[in-house]
């Protein structure tokens, strides 16, 4: 299978979790602590940690190691890409019609 496709899935896959979206939408007014991140949301440590794996390795968040503590940010440039995946998903067949090259 083409490796973008395997990205695509990645970044859907990251996208497709409550949790994960909204500690996407936390991330997005600026870097955060984990020890934040785990007060804000009240879920457990091991919980976070699941999440921000899946969010890294995406690269929808970027990650930061200060001491002891991990710091989140959000990657602008992985969203750019995002957009682009969507709007040529989503301009792909503007008409509704599928083309075949049987004919």
């Amino acid at each position: 299978m083409n490796e973008k496709y395997n990205e695509y899935a990645l970044l859907f896959k990251a996208l497709s979790d409550p949790n994960r979206l909204l500690i996407i939408d936390y991330l997005l007014g600026s870097e955060r602590c984990a020890c934040v991140i785990l007060e804000k949301l009240q879920i457990t440590q091991s919980t976070l940690s699941y999440h921000m794996k899946i969010l890294c390795e995406s690269s929808i968040v970027n990650v930061r190691k200060d001491g002891k503590w991990m710091h989140y940010s959000i990657n602008k440039n992985k969203f750019e890409d995002l957009k682009e995946i969507l709007d040529k998903f989503s301009n792909s067949d503007s008409d509704g019609t599928l083309s075949c090259f049987c004919k």
